[in-house]
């Protein structure tokens, strides 16, 4: 059996591009509208990430709306998880399509948290440049040699 390359998270490349034909396909299916589900076509969505199992048979698809109702989202493309199945099957070259399983999409959310830890003004101090955090505390050892 013949393994194929890992990349830097050491996730196989193969499944990470049959992971990327699944987002595109699923992008353009949903930016299409034909979902007869009125949350999901107002909804301005992002695909963010697809993560498919070694066997191909399934499919974490992490996704993000505009309007900030993961939740309902989530439930509302898991109850079309058939029919996008379906339409990604279409799409796609491949032995096998993947189950579709809908998550809601934190790495926005993960980001924002390191964005405001970053924002912090003792750290946002040690963050300008040209500053030397070691500096101020060797000078604040340093005074306290001369007391």
């Amino acid at each position: 059996m013949v393994r194929s390359t890992p990349d830097a998270q050491g996730r196989p490349i193969r499944l990470q591009r049959i992971g990327e034909q699944v987002r595109h396909a699923l992008a353009e299916i949903l930016s299409r509208g034909d979902l007869r589900d009125d949350l999901i076509n107002r909804t301005i969505i992002s695909v963010c990430e697809v993560r498919v199992t070694p066997d191909l048979r399934h499919a974490t698809v992490f996704v993000k709306a505009s309007n900030g109702d993961d939740d309902a989202l989530v439930k509302a493309l898991g109850s079309h998880a058939r029919f996008l199945r379906g339409e990604v099957a279409r799409r796609l070259a491949t032995k096998y399509t993947p189950d579709l399983s809908f998550r809601r999409d934190e790495s926005f959310d993960a980001g924002a948290r390191i964005d405001e830890v970053l924002r912090r003004p003792g750290i946002a101090r040690d963050l300008t440049p040209g500053a030397r955090p070691w500096q101020s505390l060797a000078d604040s050892i340093g005074d306290d040699d001369e007391d």
